[in-house]
């Protein structure tokens, strides 16, 4: 079966859901995170969304993430490798009813990064 799309108003709450997983993920990748952002549709205030928060950790080393999966399955999270995208590391958590989803690139990779990071700019 397939997932559900479902598009609600905006919640402040998606703000405070992304402040908590920041916190674990940063737990998980240590210093081998650069820096972390919220993005896609839920990081833009006011705007309707698919109620799923999107992350983007940037890291020194996207190989050594790798290293970490057992701790994103502990944490709850799907490990999906690049999925669809080369030069990231893609985690979902929620099953069907997805609640995050996180797109690990490396810092080196600056056109995905931007990518990513535009919509929320809109």
């Amino acid at each position: 079966m397939g997932q559900r799309v479902r598009v609600t108003e905006y919640d402040p709450r998606w703000r405070l859901d992304y402040e908590k997983e920041k916190e674990l993920i940063a737990g998980i990748l240590g210093e081998e995170m650069v820096s972390i952002h919220h993005i896609g549709s839920t990081a833009v205030e006011g705007l309707k969304a698919k109620p799923v928060i999107d992350i983007l950790p940037v890291v020194r080393d996207l190989e050594a993430v790798d290293a970490l999966n057992r701790r994103f399955e502990a944490a709850g999270y799907e490990c999906m490798g690049e999925f669809g995208i080369k030069g990231r590391r893609y985690y979902r958590k929620g099953g069907e009813e997805r609640t995050h989803q996180i797109h690990i690139f490396a810092a080196a990779n600056g056109k995905e990064i931007r990518r990513h990071l535009a919509f929320r700019t809109i």
